[in-house]
């Protein structure tokens, strides 16, 4: 197999130049997008051992193409200190880290609390339950307040669900539930849980509070209008 990072050119007069039409067509379907700086490190190298001896290179122009392979090196290693970086942030935060199977195309996304972080090869890898995952495939992180209300509501839309038909209840087995459930969501549940809430949850408790009143003939409780 052919060695991708080496380079195929014609050095004129210590200039890289096209080395045919072929050559060109087939760079353009294999080499990738820009240089890295082994690359561009290498046509330096080229240039400067097959220059023309009768007009070389002047060493103003070598020094100004070391001084861009310097920024791109120096650019290079930003990069990679900046991932390493936003790596190290995501340790106990919920990412979804999302894969392609090269074979079919398809995608999935797995969802999970990142334990910690490994590096190798100034590449970061987060592991999650026991798998370590490239940090490039993280499509999502989630805050701890935002898993959190996720949670929260979907907590008490389960207990919603469980209770009975409005006309089963009774005040002996469900009033104290239901007052409960009613305090939750107007003292404790927060705005960003409430915002999250199906609309049709809000709604149905409402009804099971209602229910409650009409049995204990009081007037009935509501809801703020934002919460309805």
């Amino acid at each position: 197999m052919a060695d991708t990072n080496s380079v195929s050119a014609i050095i004129k007069n210590g200039e890289v130049v096209n080395s045919g039409l072929a050559e060109k067509e087939k760079a353009a379907k294999t080499a990738p997008t820009g240089y890295d700086k082994d690359a561009f490190m290498q046509i330096l190298v080229a240039q400067m051992k097959y220059q023309d001896p009768l007009e070389p290179t002047s060493n103003t122009e070598y020094i100004s193409q070391y001084a861009t392979f310097t920024q791109v090196e120096q650019l290079s290693n930003m990069a990679n200190a900046m991932s390493l970086s936003r790596a190290s942030e995501m340790v106990g935060k919920t990412v979804t880290i999302s894969q392609t199977n090269a074979e079919n195309g398809t995608t999935t996304e797995i969802q999970g609390v990142v334990d910690f972080v490994t590096y190798s090869g100034n590449k970061a890898y987060l592991n999650i339950n026991g798998t370590a995952y490239d940090i490039d495939q993280v499509t999502q992180v989630l805050s701890t307040d935002y898993t959190d209300a996720v949670e929260a509501v979907s907590d008490f839309q389960k207990a919603i669900d469980k209770l009975p038909n409005l006309d089963m209840i009774t005040e002996e087995q469900h009033g104290e539930t239901i007052d409960t459930m009613y305090a939750y969501y107007n003292e404790v549940m927060d705005k960003k849980a409430k915002n999250m809430m199906d609309k049709n949850y809000v709604t149905s408790l409402l009804q099971y509070v209602n229910r409650i009143d009409d049995i204990r003939q009081d007037d009935h409780r509501t809801f703020k209008k934002d919460e309805i």
